[in-house]
């Protein structure tokens, strides 16, 4: 018999705050996060009644007065470069005159408002509109493709390449083509977010035991909870850093703990670990793995991995490949919402990566490594090699 999942103080926190988003409704949002609309209802509700003390340590935090500063500044920022981007993605659109530029107008109107975009570019808005008024009819399909384009890289929320955008929009039931999406993509000056350089928050500098590594980077698993992986990494906010630690179960990558905190202690991927165990419930002899940081090394942790009935496997020194899949996810992350973020504080921060973790990666980003469906998808796909989930 399956056991009850229990869920963290501050996931209750997040889940909270993202219900409460413009947009969002209930019935939505538990679909997305994987749980009952009637506990959503009930955190909700005690969030009402008892504001930061329904859930113990993650209140929301007020910005301070300089912080309002900033996001006015940021506010403002984002004006003036409005009309530098339009330029600069327009390229030599201008010389080439309106046959050109009302299509590029038209692609670039969720980004731009439009009197921004034919004030900067030199045409004016009855004639864009009078452009979209004729016959057309390749230009008609185009847009209308290109709706639907911006669609499904607006709810990636422009993390999504013409490969991905392409796959969603042929699982969606529209008809076209990878070259005509890339083209398109192009024209409108859309595209997915570009790798980035990693670095490491490892502090293998200690003394203490380090375990033998088990996994050797065998990062194919037959079967879900056999083989979890755990790393910590480091967000920057205007407070300063805002610190995550996950554990990612092999066989469909999903992320099935994760803990954010203002600090690197060994709590922080205690509380991962622990979210990860009482959600999935494994069977005795998991192998956990894990780089050879202090915080793994403690002997808070390694007391909780036997606790758990875990095996602790930990990377080379110095070898961040023998963590390879979870260095992978980070840098998703990194690229795909946290990169050319100003986050103004670290509860903004959380906020933004739960969404990321919970709501887009795990249950609708679509992951090369499993055929592009996302992890749950794949888990559903495949029920029989869920069997050590108790």
């Amino acid at each position: 018999m399956a056991r009850r999942k229990v869920y963290t103080p501050e996931f209750k926190q997040q889940a909270v705050q993202l219900a409460q988003q413009p947009g969002n409704t209930n019935q939505g949002i538990a679909s997305d996060l994987g749980i009952s609309q009637s506990a959503l209802s009930s955190w909700i509700k005690a969030a009402k009644e008892h504001g930061s003390l329904a859930f113990p340590g993650q209140g929301v935090a007020r910005l301070t007065p300089e912080q309002e500063t900033i996001k006015r500044l940021e506010r403002e920022l984002v004006t003036l470069r409005q009309e530098r981007e339009i330029l600069k993605s327009a390229g030599d659109l201008v010389r080439q005159g309106s046959k050109m530029i009302y299509p590029f107008v038209h692609a670039q109107r969720p980004q731009f408002p439009l009197r921004v975009l034919c004030r900067t570019l030199g045409v004016t808005e009855s004639g864009y509109h009078s452009w979209r008024a004729r016959p057309q009819k390749r230009v008609k399909d185009d847009a209308q493709l290109l709706a639907y384009i911006e669609t499904v890289h607006d709810d990636s929320k422009g993390r999504y390449g013409s490969p991905r955008v392409y796959l969603e929009l042929q699982a969606t039931g529209v008809r076209c083509s990878r070259h005509r999406v890339a083209r398109l993509m192009r024209a409108a000056g859309r595209q997915g977010r570009g790798k980035r350089r990693s670095k490491s928050t490892t502090d293998s500098g200690h003394s203490l035991p380090v375990a033998e590594n088990l996994l050797m980077r065998q990062f194919e698993v037959a079967e879900a909870n056999l083989v979890w992986a755990s790393d910590m990494t480091f967000i920057r906010t205007t407070e300063g850093w805002l610190y995550l630690s996950v554990v990612l179960d092999l066989y469909s990558r999903k992320i099935v703990g994760w803990s954010m905190g203002s600090r690197m202690t060994a709590d922080l991927p205690l509380s991962a670990l622990q979210m990860a165990f009482h959600q999935r419930h494994p069977a005795p002899g998991l192998i956990h793995h894990s780089d050879r940081g202090s915080q793994y090394a403690s002997k808070v942790y390694q007391h909780a991995l036997q606790g758990m009935q875990m095996t602790c496997s930990m990377s080379r020194k110095g070898d961040c490949w023998d963590n390879a899949v979870v260095e992978s996810f980070f840098a998703s992350l990194k690229r795909e919402e946290c990169d050319g973020a100003a986050y103004s504080t670290r509860d903004i921060a959380r906020q933004h990566v739960f969404a990321y973790l919970e709501q887009f990666y795990n249950r609708k980003r679509r992951h090369s490594y499993l055929g592009y469906v996302s992890p749950a998808e794949f888990e559903a796909q495949h029920p029989a090699n869920l069997k050590r989930i108790a």
